[in-house]
């Protein structure tokens, strides 16, 4: 008969000593358990590093984000004091057909909006001739130029402009305001030669009268080819896929350190939809720093001079 739960008295000594004696592992075993020791350790380590890794990483992601971010920043709080807001008056006739332009443009009526940048301490201001064409090939005397801009210590002031020169066959337009007491801030220009199709740059303008509007793409293309307002041809054009709407016309496109490169002039809408399509386009500045010291002195381009 077999009892369940019993267990002989001689199976009992046996046993305790077990439990208590330390057998030492025999040299084959100890490397074994070396090895394993080292590749748990190891392997913690390695964790360790990943998981570090992985967060400086990120961190390092962040950084680098907000330093960008900061950067752009900077760079429309250092050029926007440079940009102008256009805006084209058409002046309704009193009773004894006089007209006169009030301070806040009662009976004068928006014929459009646009955008321009300071050109100098004296207040020449770049823009395109499209406009301001209005106002050059005026014949009633009805029509005005009101550009609103920030002085040097940052106060909005309102001037009306005249029309120093223009030179349609590439678009584009030189304005004075009288700015005796008051120090403006002239953009900086930079080149646009040596551009890369892919470098960054930005447009700061005040597309449908929404002031000092900033938009962000890259060079999407370069030699472009556009019309201009006299019906030739503007050779070279800077193509890039930042926003330009109506009234970013004659607004600066800067590249990253805030240089001009361009001016922007036009952009590819499809027919009867009224939209952007992306495709934007910008006078070189290299063109623009040929011809605006003629529009200056000679109110004309120098080929048109004689």
């Amino acid at each position: 008969m077999v009892v369940l739960g019993v267990v002989s008295p001689q199976y009992i000594l046996p046993l305790v000593p077990i439990c208590k004696t330390q057998i030492p592992p025999s040299s084959s075993e100890t490397q074994y358990l070396t090895r394993r020791k080292a590749l748990m350790f190891t392997s913690s380590l390695v964790s360790s590093f990943i998981y570090t890794s992985h967060h400086s990483a990120t961190a390092f992601q962040v950084d680098e984000f907000q330093r960008d971010e900061d950067r752009i920043v900077q760079l429309f709080e250092e050029t926007s004091p440079s940009v102008v807001f256009i805006k084209g008056l058409e002046l309704a006739k009193g009773s004894n057909g006089s007209t006169t332009v009030l301070a806040n443009d009662e009976n004068a009526k928006v014929e459009g909006t646009g955008s321009g940048f300071i050109w100098d301490k004296f207040g020449h201001i770049v823009t395109n001739y499209h406009v301001i064409a209005k106002l050059a090939t005026d014949q009633s005397g009805l029509q005005r130029c009101k550009v609103s801009l920030v002085n040097a210590k940052g106060g909005s002031i309102a001037k009306v402009a005249k029309i120093v020169g223009v030179d349609p066959a590439y678009d584009l337009a030189v304005l004075k305001v009288d700015v005796e007491g008051d120090e403006v801030k002239p953009i900086s220009v930079g080149t646009s030669r040596g551009l890369r199709v892919g470098q960054s740059c930005f447009a700061i303008g005040n597309p449908y009268g929404f002031e000092n509007t900033l938009t962000t793409g890259v060079v999407s293309g370069l030699g472009r080819e556009i019309p201009a307002p006299n019906g030739a041809a503007i050779k070279g054009a800077i193509q890039t896929d930042a926003a330009i709407n109506a009234g970013n016309s004659g607004g600066p496109l800067i590249d990253s350190s805030g240089h001009v490169i361009g001016v922007n002039t036009a952009t590819f809408t499809r027919r009867g939809s009224g939209m952007s399509s992306g495709v934007n386009f910008a006078i070189p500045i290299d063109t623009v720093i040929r011809t605006i010291p003629y529009l200056i002195v000679y109110g004309t381009a120098y080929k048109d001079r004689y």
